[in-house]
């Protein structure tokens, strides 16, 4: 039972009445007694809340109940529909109060509803998660006023719904111009080039410039002129994402923590090898194995990373690195592009990276990307007072061991791709696009 505003606004009115009407002791039992039996009547007239059900499902989706979740990209909205059934035989008229966990970002939870009996109605609650990951229905609770709105019945359920977040994929903007690159890269709007690890593709008339040593003898000698060899990028390569999720991925680099940044560059490295014709898988490692994709068709790679990412969230633990090293050997069997995203602090390369790199390198092509912090460069230019000063000369520090930790890695024979949230993307596509078009994949 709950009691209304107006419950209280008819009980100052009756200690009015008192007051200055009838100022006695009955006059107080007989208006209290007045408001006591409105009140109960009303809760009596007032629609059962018992005897409601509910059912959820996807605004966008029916029937109701079939699912238990619903997708949505960060930073984007999603309505999840409630249908309230009243089995009873009076009219149900109230609030319905939807409740979600603040990180979903219910637009608004509460909904006013008016379920005549043996009807149904359906309320939709819009929800803009500010996270990543699954956010799960709180309660239902239902309060059914009076014809009087004196009082009102209430009652709550649990109407089991799931909400995830998938990472927004923001870097899908620089698609476009990385498939364009591929395509001169492919032979399709621009001359074949050659490279180590190269394909042939088909002969052609040698005009200036070309490398002589494309130069096919025996159809040259079959032939009026010279003759030479066209050749595209190989295809159906292995590409290996691995995502470090230990604790150097929790640190908040602009306004998300590296994981985010690396998980968006992740997709956009995935959806060009795809269409590039390559089989790209994904691993998640920190201590243990946190996600793992393989084998997924073309069509399926993007939604299978997306869903194996949108829960992913840094550990605070250090990474094992003769672990993350050991699993990547288990599923790359053949020779492959790894692409380690990680990050580059001086003792945990040196001392977990470094020592596991021998055996990968000597097997595969290896990259290591890492999401730098813009506020070093900005700290590192700043000379105005003392406090600066020494923040400059300590951001002097910090770029120094990160070059130092770059060149080792380098030596090492591993492409480092370090660059700020906004840059880490492209450029990781763009590293893929070199490394294809030299033939090192």
């Amino acid at each position: 039972m709950a009691l209304t505003p107006r419950t209280a606004l008819l009980a100052v009115a009756g200690v009015l009445l008192v007051a200055f009407v009838v100022p006695s002791r009955s006059g107080i039992v007989v208006v209290t007694g007045a408001v006591v039996l409105l009140a109960l009547v009303d809760l009596v007239l007032a629609g059962s809340v018992r005897q409601l059900d509910f059912a959820r499902a996807d605004a966008r989706a029916t029937p109701a109940g079939t699912d238990t979740m619903s997708t949505v990209r960060l930073g984007e909205s999603v309505e999840v529909g409630l249908l309230v059934t009243n089995r009873g035989g009076r009219r149900v008229r109230g609030l319905l109060r939807d409740a979600w966990p603040p990180s979903a970002g219910a637009v608004s939870q509460r909904h006013p509803i008016d379920v005549p009996a043996g009807e149904r109605r359906r309320v939709k609650t819009t929800l803009r998660p500010t996270r990543r990951g699954d956010r799960d229905a709180y309660r239902v609770t239902v309060r059914a006023y009076g014809p009087l709105g004196l009082a009102a019945r209430q009652g709550s359920y649990v109407v089991p719904w799931t909400v995830r977040a998938l990472p927004p994929f923001e870097s899908r903007k620089h698609l476009p111009s990385r498939l364009a690159r591929l395509r001169e890269l492919d032979g399709r709007t621009s001359v074949l080039v050659r490279g180590q690890g190269t394909e042939f593709d088909s002969l052609r008339d040698y005009v200036d410039g070309d490398d002589v040593r494309s130069i096919d003898w025996r159809a040259t000698a079959r032939r009026q002129g010279v003759v030479v060899r066209t050749w595209r990028p190989e295809r159906d390569r292995h590409v290996l994402i691995v995502l470090d999720t230990g604790r150097t991925s929790a640190g908040r680099v602009g306004d998300a923590p590296r994981l985010d940044h690396a998980l968006d560059a992740a997709l956009l490295l995935a959806a060009l090898a795809t269409r590039a014709g390559d089989r790209v898988d994904l691993l998640a490692y920190d201590r243990r194995v946190r996600a793992d994709v393989s084998r997924a068709g073309p069509q399926d790679v993007l939604p299978r990373f997306t869903t194996a990412m949108a829960t992913l969230q840094s550990e605070l633990v250090e990474t094992d690195h003769r672990g993350l090293a050991a699993a990547v050997a288990l599923r790359a069997s053949q020779r492959s592009l790894v692409v380690l995203l990680t990050g580059l602090e001086a003792a945990v390369v040196e001392e977990g990276l470094v020592p596991v790199l021998g055996p990968l390198t000597r097997r595969h092509e290896v990259c290591v990307a890492a999401v730098a912090d813009p506020r070093i460069e900005e700290l590192a230019r700043t000379r105005g007072d003392a406090p600066s000063v020494y923040a400059a000369a300590a951001a002097e520090r910090a770029r120094a061991e990160r070059r130092r930790v770059t060149s080792t890695l380098e030596r090492l024979g591993v492409t480092v791709v370090d660059e700020p949230p906004d840059q880490i993307a492209p450029a990781l596509a763009d590293t893929y696009l070199a490394l294809k078009k030299a033939g090192r994949l």
